[in-house]
């Protein structure tokens, strides 16, 4: 598969780096306790066939939620993928129809999705650290 992958930004805001310091450096079971205490609901992840433009997205209905990424992705974009779907799930519980009704574009809140993803990871993708999160 070839991805097409988004270039980090030049300055991650600082209230994307405060909101993601305490979620830097932890696996993914830790992820999902944090993230499944934040927005109430029971999530899980799930690894699929997705095309190449679509790295992941988020499922969720009453208490319970489910993340769907990419199979095709290296290990590094998947945890970026988590991360951003997180991020909408905590933050933005309402979803796309809530956001059509807002004067809000969608791109924004994408944005600040992706912010925070890049905040969460930045510490391994600065470091070229990321071979440990293989197992995602």
């Amino acid at each position: 598969m070839r991805f097409s992958y988004p270039s980090p930004p030049e300055e991650i805001p600082r209230w994307a780096r405060e909101e993601a310091r305490r979620w830097v450096g932890k696996d993914q079971f830790d992820v999902l306790v944090m993230a499944e205490e934040l927005s109430g609901r029971s999530l899980e992840v799930r690894y699929v066939d997705l095309p190449e433009d679509v790295f992941g997205f988020h499922v969720c209905r009453g208490s319970r939620g489910a993340i769907l990424i990419n199979a095709g992705l290296p290990p590094f974009w998947r945890r970026f993928t988590l991360f951003h779907e997180i991020y909408h799930i905590v933050k933005h519980p309402k979803g796309k129809a809530f956001w059509e009704r807002t004067f809000q574009p969608l791109s924004r809140f994408e944005r600040e999705a992706d912010h925070f993803a890049w905040a969460a990871v930045w510490p391994e993708w600065s470091r070229g650290d990321y071979s440990q999160w293989d197992c995602l």
